[in-house]
């Protein structure tokens, strides 16, 4: 039976905290003012990208579970802008009943812990690149031996946009990682994998209620440029029956993971089978585009999920959506100081973010709707141009 109040039933939207400060937070706001729910920050500096813009907010560290128990005790449901938390506190948190937390610590775990998620997926019949998880030094020679070179290493904790992730040619170079990886206390756990030759790179957002219900949104291309993505495709550039077979596997992940809110599942594409990368269990980059471009944005989705309240329409309004990320440029510009240049393309959705420019940081993004993939393209990078580092041509 569905836990969402009924269209004619009065009822007042709890009183939403968002674990972290970041431009997720910052979009999650923006999107919580117009629904007129109250949404509180937990941000580690008023210099967050959130903190800049929320009244509401709260400054500590969503690593200190102290800090954290004391956010949860001031709303109703805790939620997150990222996975940097402490997973007992959370725990804790719901076992006393001091605030509903959506995702759960348990459904949070998915997206911390590589190997724990690569366990149960593959225990649910989810597809998977061949991979081995260990904190044993030989065993992962052995798993690299028979995986076949080259292999990907994987920490199983703490990796993000790149990080903690390393494509290898050879025992040689495996042997160096693994000294690097190894402490006092042993070889941390990694996940050694095999490098699938990819086609193309998806994401599905799916939003999931406290009931159940599901709902995705169409397949995201996602383009890799040293491990961080510069651009996003809507649709993906893949057949129909890819597609379908996407969304239906990210479903699933949605459920096996049991999220509530909002779950990116990141896919590899072969050319011939659809394979899970990760997750992400929180509003994503890959869904970004969805502000412009869909009926209900991923950001006001994951609120209304969070909430209990009736998911939104996911469909796209237009043939192509493209969102590109705007990344620090080189020569240290402040992309506000060039936002005359990126306004001046034609159907330009600016979102900056507020925060200090560095090179290769993430500081906004650019959405363009079209009719054809040439045009969004062009206009979506011309505008990150103006702004930031330029979005490498590749295709």
């Amino acid at each position: 039976m569905s836990t969402a109040p009924r269209s004619d039933e009065a009822t007042t939207p709890p009183t939403i905290g968002m674990v972290g400060g970041g431009q997720l937070a910052r979009m999650s706001h923006q999107a919580a003012i117009a629904l007129g729910v109250h949404l509180r920050v937990l941000a580690a500096s008023v210099d967050d990208a959130a903190a800049l813009v929320s009244p509401a907010k709260a400054l500590g560290d969503p690593g200190d579970p102290e800090d954290l128990r004391r956010f949860a005790d001031g709303v109703d449901v805790v939620t997150f802008d990222h996975e940097l938390v402490d997973l007992d506190a959370l725990a804790a948190i719901e076992r006393d009943g001091l605030a509903a937390t959506r995702p759960s610590a348990e459904a949070l775990r998915f997206a911390t812990d590589k190997a724990h998620q690569r366990r149960r997926f593959a225990a649910a019949g989810l597809p998977l690149p061949r991979h081995r998880t260990t904190t044993d030094v030989d065993e992962a020679r052995r798993a690299a031996g028979e995986l076949g070179w080259p292999v990907v290493v994987k920490t199983a904790r703490g990796g993000y946009d790149g990080r903690g992730v390393w494509v290898l040619a050879d025992e040689a170079q495996l042997d160096e990682l693994l000294h690097d990886l190894t402490t006092d206390a042993g070889l941390a756990e990694v996940i050694v994998e095999e490098a699938v030759s990819i086609v193309r790179e998806m994401a599905v957002v799916v939003v999931r209620s406290p009931d159940g219900t599901e709902r995705s949104y169409p397949v995201t291309e996602t383009v890799q440029v040293d491990g961080i993505c510069r651009e996003t495709i809507t649709p993906a550039r893949v057949p129909e029956d890819v597609a379908a077979e996407a969304r239906r596997i990210a479903e699933q992940a949605a459920e096996v993971a049991g999220a509530v809110g909002l779950i990116a599942v990141e896919l590899f594409h072969d050319g011939e089978a659809v394979t899970i990368n990760e997750v992400a269990t929180r509003p994503h980059n890959s869904g970004h585009w969805s502000i412009e471009g869909a009926v209900t944005s991923q950001f006001e989705n994951h609120l209304r999920a969070v909430a209990g309240l009736p998911l939104g329409d996911t469909q796209q309004l237009a043939p192509v959506v493209v969102s590109a990320n705007v990344l620090g440029h080189a020569d240290g510009r402040d992309p506000v100081q060039h936002l005359a240049g990126a306004l001046a393309v034609p159907g330009a959705h600016v979102h900056l973010y507020g925060k200090g420019p560095r090179p290769g940081r993430k500081l906004g993004h650019v959405t363009v709707l079209a009719d054809s993939l040439d045009d969004a393209r062009q206009r979506a990078r011309s505008a990150v141009a103006a702004l930031g580092d330029p979005v490498p041509e590749v295709d």
